[in-house]
């Protein structure tokens, strides 16, 4: 097992010991062994999506703990192929991807539709496959940012998926059409039994300032996280809050003093616990992306892996990290997330 607090370092006190006096960890609906008899059989889906929810918490490391590692490659598409796997040449291959999903005890593998169909009939029956239905593609020149649809639900359902993923571009001018086509599609896999996880995230270039980038606010990306959930996500994926104050900094929308002044703090995982409450107190599970490979991963994904847990979220979902890296280092450093949600000492702050 990973020794987490040795891998903090300096900053092990400050995640490790902090209690949120926010938004206390009562009034949350927490993972666990029986999230879905507590909380998911509650709500209007139905048996198929919460039997295949059920296999996605049941494999892997991290089976009957409620909480999610996921493998998510779809940057061949979002960022090149070239930028994305010529570090390791490897994972051009999709068969090596879900590989690493599996040989790194991932709950499932998220990709494309030409990376799943390609292997399925190899694969949909060892480890839970999600489909990304839709990407943003950077051949377009001059580079646009749109999320458009790649792949339909029913060859999803076709190939054995047990889950579709979506992007939204929440802020974009793009976004009323994005929000309109992924409702319309997690309507249509909820109702041949499929979970949806939706990539919540925010787009505009108003929200980057000289001063810093609004894209990771605490209170911007909470409200994506409010509207994912409203079209129907079962697990929202989002980049973990590192700042605050972006409504109040581009003087847009509409806010409340009180979400800055007793809702959250400058803390780390006081930010990412007013993300998991606009997931309906954590009713539906928030991840958190692991963010761009660097020369410090390790850290990083641990780091990021304690924020997520201590916050009340369900999980990590890394892919760079892992797979532009050395075939057994990224198989280290998936083990070395899922240890921080194996770990009996990082609690609920």
């Amino acid at each position: 097992m990973t020794n987490i607090t040795d891998a903090l370092g300096k900053e092990s006190d400050l995640l490790l010991n902090h209690i949120c006096h926010t938004i206390p960890k009562n009034n949350l609906e927490l993972p666990g062994a029986d999230f879905i008899d507590r909380v998911m059989s509650l709500s209007n889906r139905k048996s198929g999506v919460l039997r295949n929810l059920q296999a996605l918490y049941d494999h892997g490391r991290l089976t009957g703990t409620g909480y999610l590692s996921l493998l998510p490659v779809d940057q061949g598409v979002e960022h090149s192929a070239g930028a994305s796997f010529a570090p390791n040449p490897m994972f051009f291959d999709p068969k090596n991807i879900v590989e690493l999903a599996i040989e790194g005890g991932c709950n499932g593998v998220a990709s494309t539709l030409g990376v799943l169909g390609i292997i399925s009939r190899q694969y949909a029956h060892k480890i839970p496959m999600i489909l990304k239905i839709n990407h943003n593609e950077l051949l377009t020149y001059p580079n646009k940012f749109d999320q458009t649809l790649f792949a339909s639900i029913e060859q999803a359902f076709d190939m054995g998926a047990c889950a579709v993923g979506a992007t939204v571009f929440f802020g974009s001018d793009e976004s009323r059409r994005q929000i309109l086509e992924v409702s319309e599609a997690f309507e249509h896999a909820h109702n041949l039994g499929m979970v949806t996880i939706l990539w919540a995230y925010t787009r505009n270039p108003a929200f980057k300032t000289a001063e810093k980038d609004f894209h990771v606010s605490a209170d911007l990306t909470g409200q994506a996280n409010h509207l994912a959930v409203t079209i129907g996500a079962d697990i929202v994926k989002q980049k973990m809050a590192t700042n605050n104050g972006g409504y109040t900094a581009l003087k847009f929308g509409k806010t409340s003093p009180k979400v800055y002044s007793e809702l959250t703090t400058e803390h780390p995982i006081d930010l990412v616990r007013y993300q998991v409450a606009n997931c309906f107190m954590g009713r539906i599970g928030m991840i958190n992306s692991g963010g761009e490979s660097g020369s410090d991963d390790l850290h990083q994904a641990i780091r990021t892996a304690v924020i997520n847990k201590r916050a009340g979220g369900m999980g990590l979902i890394s892919g760079r990290k892992a797979f532009q890296k050395p075939f057994t280092e990224g198989v280290k450093l998936l083990h070395a997330i899922q240890d921080v949600y194996l770990s009996d000492e990082v609690t609920i702050a």
